[in-house]
């Protein structure tokens, strides 16, 4: 790697950060695909696994121009770490709702996890005047946002079909009007049959 000055060291660390982020998401995703049968939910997995990877080589690009190097050990790295974790996701929650559920959060909390990383490296940027690097980071950040963004709707829905799957349709219900009135009625009679007849006063 070319000796770098304060600045590009900076600029590259972080880019560096975000390419592994991208690698190892690369991998979950593959395992989450693997594990949707939601079709809307399953096409935009995909869809985002191609955004991943072209981040991915946009980030290397921008890294290789500054002059800098030695992501590729990262990116092992983190692909080794979301190997490890894929058999843990295959085993997540009872049932098929439950279990999409479980990695839309986990893809939520990445996708959050990412637009972070993407402000503060294009924050970085305008304040070094590295504008390529702010608009590189500025672009990805958009595309997380709106898969943040489906990722939202997609917890509701999945939510409310672990909703409709795991609980019988009586306990989802609220009690009908009838049975909210009858309810104080019979407490107020129990209490009355309760009480004590009042002691005559002795004279």
């Amino acid at each position: 790697m070319a000796d770098l000055n304060e600045r590009d060291t900076k600029l590259v660390q972080y880019l560096n950060e975000a390419y592994g982020k991208e690698k190892e998401l690369e991998t979950a995703l593959e395992v989450h695909i693997a594990m949707t049968t939601k079709a809307p939910y399953k096409k935009r997995l995909k869809e985002h696994l191609r955004e991943t990877k072209a981040h991915a080589k946009q980030l290397e690009r921008r890294i290789k121009k500054l002059g800098g190097g030695g992501h590729a050990i990262q990116s092992v790295v983190a692909k080794a770490t979301a190997v490890a974790k894929g058999p843990m996701h295959m085993i997540r929650g009872s049932g098929e709702q439950e279990k999409m559920l479980k990695n839309a959060k986990t893809e939520y909390f990445s996708e959050h996890e990412e637009i972070a990383t993407y402000l503060a490296i294009e924050t970085f940027a305008k304040k070094v005047n590295d504008k390529e690097t702010a608009k590189l980071a500025r672009d990805i950040r958009r595309e997380e946002e709106r898969m943040a963004k489906f990722l939202e709707g997609q917890i509701k829905s999945l939510s409310n079909a672990v909703a409709i799957e795991d609980v019988p349709g009586p306990q989802r219900r609220a009690p009908s009007k009838k049975a909210k009135k009858a309810a104080p009625r019979k407490r107020k009679a129990a209490t009355t049959g309760s009480r004590k007849p009042a002691k005559s006063k002795r004279r």
